[in-house]
């Protein structure tokens, strides 16, 4: 989580939302399934075989759960990645702050709030889940007053949505989760600015957002 500061620095510096900002459309979203032997071997090397592990499980959870049912798919990965430690940027990557890609976050078993979230949804996209049910959000966790990301599910578009957490790990609807307020979402495709708890406006792109197109950017090298 990050400070209200941080949150603003996040939201006016990061964001770069005016309307009359040129969208690079960034077409290679990455998916991770089946990584290669090269670079598992890779990893082995750079962070020791219990990482190694985790991305193998990781890979197989992946195929068992594709096509399962909805909930059993937000559940398994729910419950997998908040298995991980928290760790702030600042001591885990040196840097004020960083997107880590689901391997990175694996490899090193820790991250902050957004790699977790990030973790999640790419992991129900390789399992087959549409991505237009899935939002990444950041919040204001009201209780801690600080920033915060989680990953918001919507059975259907004008659902109520269901709140993955790290912090609160129970998945638990929108609407049971007072001490989060939401601030602005996305996914692959679009970005919305929440006007009210229960109003979002459709904002631009994903890709206005630096550190998202950075991310995919390096999603994608590692599946060279």
């Amino acid at each position: 989580m990050k400070s209200s500061s941080a949150l603003k620095t996040i939201f006016f510096g990061r964001i770069l939302l005016t309307t009359s900002l040129f969208c690079v459309i960034f077409s290679g979203i990455a998916e991770h399934s089946g990584i290669s032997d090269r670079m598992l071997a890779k990893i082995r090397s750079k962070y020791g075989s219990s990482a190694q592990s985790r991305i193998e499980y990781w890979q197989n959870m992946t195929h068992e759960y594709r096509n399962k049912a909805e909930m059993e798919q937000l559940k398994a990965v729910n419950d997998f990645f908040n298995g991980a430690r928290f760790v702030d940027d600042i001591d885990l990557w040196k840097k004020k702050d960083y997107w880590a890609t689901p391997i990175e976050f694996l490899a090193r078993d820790a991250g902050d709030c957004e790699d977790f979230s990030i973790a999640k949804y790419f992991t129900l996209k390789d399992m087959g889940m549409d991505v237009s049910k899935l939002r990444i959000t950041y919040v204001k966790a009201t209780l801690l007053n600080q920033a915060h990301m989680v990953l918001a599910y919507y059975p259907t578009p004008a659902s109520v949505p269901l709140i993955l957490d790290n912090i609160n790990k129970r998945i638990k609807p929108a609407s049971e989760r007072s001490d989060l307020r939401p601030i602005y979402s996305f996914n692959a495709d679009n970005l919305w600015l929440a006007r009210t708890r229960n109003e979002q406006l459709k904002a631009g792109r994903s890709d206005q957002l630096n550190l998202w197109r950075d991310l995919n950017e390096r999603m994608a090298k590692e599946l060279e």
